[in-house]
């Protein structure tokens, strides 16, 4: 209790030296000072017992709120009545720590006592912001797991329809199989990923777990790639429609297999020397040698935007030529933009934008680049296989056939199955009585 009071006593010593100007804002720094030291209701109460007698030495008219410490321990200076009082947010309250950037208010009321309770609205526990935050990354979590296996799915479905259609193997389409197994092949080294890479593996660095991110980056690099073959492909039959003849399936394979795999072993040569550690995912501060990989990547993409350019404004140009109205034509040019977008890999460039410091602006980020990352398979398979003409016609002539051959099928069936007939039966039975 001696304690106590000379702390108390030591603040009314220093508060009565102090300038009348900056009385109050002291003096609850005074007191939030010593709170570390004397029990925060002890303190206060000593405090204001304290305060009630120093009163009539402050100088100042009118009628006045005396400083005070609410139960949550927030100090209220000694303020004019009629005021509306702001402070900062505590900066714990019962374990929690709180955003002090924010405020909290209470007025002083016109008979110079404080209202009974402060508007504490206004702070946010950080412990609640970081649930949220968690709680934003477990879904965006779910939505690029479930992405991955609708994609899975569709892509396996996609690659069977390639392989057993045989009588649309043109190098358009084989160009789209090779897109679709490169996701394949992408999607499982990525569930890979999420089963083997817990945070021991990532601290042990093992081989094993190296080799598994050098094939998944290769994989990657594959999308990118074959995706580039598509913007060629589709740029030469377009804009230079003379030059189609020349093109071979071998040039195709070159871009889209063996292209990125120097790229990787360059990459993993520089992770071995420079940051050979986490099972080399992510990076080290300083040390670049993930763009060994990247900066191809993002060389493809700014390729296969030039000729997503020119290839609807080659398409603008011909609709304006027909026939049609203005309406279907514009409709045609969107149409085909939008489909575009996901086989030339433009959505991967939104990955590249800076969503800022807004909290809301990051959630919708993370939930935008999740969906398009895990959902871009799937779209690959339904623009490029399930909704291709081409791919229908021949599914829909092969069910047709498995149809008639099942139905000739039956009717041999159920003419094998007719019983012999009555008048048969006797005449047979008289032929034989008859011999004998």
């Amino acid at each position: 209790m001696r304690r106590k009071c000379f702390y108390v006593l030591e603040v009314c010593a220093i508060v009565s030296l102090l300038p009348s100007a900056s009385l109050a804002d002291l003096t609850c720094e005074a007191l939030l000072m010593l709170s570390g030291n004397v029990s925060l209701q002890s303190l206060a109460a000593s405090w204001n017992q304290t305060l009630s007698n120093a009163t009539s030495q402050w100088s100042g008219s009118g009628i006045y709120c005396d400083t005070s410490i609410d139960g949550i321990g927030t100090c209220w200076p000694r303020s004019s009545a009629g005021q509306m009082v702001s402070r900062p947010c505590p900066e714990m309250f019962y374990g929690v720590r709180y955003n002090t950037t924010n405020n909290v208010y209470r007025k002083c009321l016109a008979n110079g006592t404080w209202a009974l309770k402060g508007n504490y609205s206004m702070c946010k526990a950080i412990l609640h912001e970081e649930k949220k935050g968690k709680m934003h990354y477990q879904i965006a979590v779910i939505i690029n797991f479930l992405g991955h296996c609708i994609s899975m799915v569709a892509l396996l479905v996609a690659f069977f329809l390639f392989l057993c259609l045989r009588s649309i193997r043109c190098l358009r389409n084989i160009i789209h199989w090779n897109l679709i197994t490169a996701f394949i092949l992408r999607n499982a080294t990525w569930f890979i990923v999420q089963m083997t890479m817990s945070p021991e593996v990532h601290e042990s660095n093992v081989i094993w777990c190296r080799l598994v991110t050098a094939s998944f980056n290769y994989f990657h690099s594959t999308n990118f790639f074959w995706m580039f073959g598509e913007g060629c492909y589709l740029h030469t039959a377009i804009v230079l429609t003379y030059s189609t003849d020349k093109l071979r399936k071998w040039m195709f394979i070159c871009i889209g297999w063996c292209i990125p795999f120097p790229i990787i072993v360059a990459w993993a040569i520089g992770k071995l020397y420079y940051d050979n550690e986490k099972c080399w995912f992510g990076k080290r501060a300083g040390v670049y040698t993930d763009y060994i990989y990247q900066g191809p990547m993002i060389l493809v993409l700014v390729i296969n935007f030039i000729f997503l350019f020119n290839i609807v404004r080659i398409l603008m140009t011909k609709l304006r030529a027909s026939t049609t109205s203005e309406t279907i034509q514009y409709r045609k040019a969107v149409k085909a933009t939008l489909v575009l977008l996901p086989l030339l890999g433009i959505t991967y460039m939104l990955f590249f934008v800076n969503p800022g410091e807004d909290e809301i602006s990051q959630i919708v980020f993370i939930y935008f680049n999740s969906f398009l990352e895990s959902f871009q398979g799937f779209f690959v398979s339904v623009f490029y296989c399930f909704l291709n003409s081409e791919v229908r016609s021949a599914v829909r002539k092969r069910f047709h056939r498995w149809q008639e051959q099942h139905s000739i099928r039956a009717r041999m069936t159920q003419a094998m199955s007719i019983p012999t007939s009555p008048s048969r039966v006797s005449f047979h039975s008289i032929k034989q009585s008859t011999s004998l």
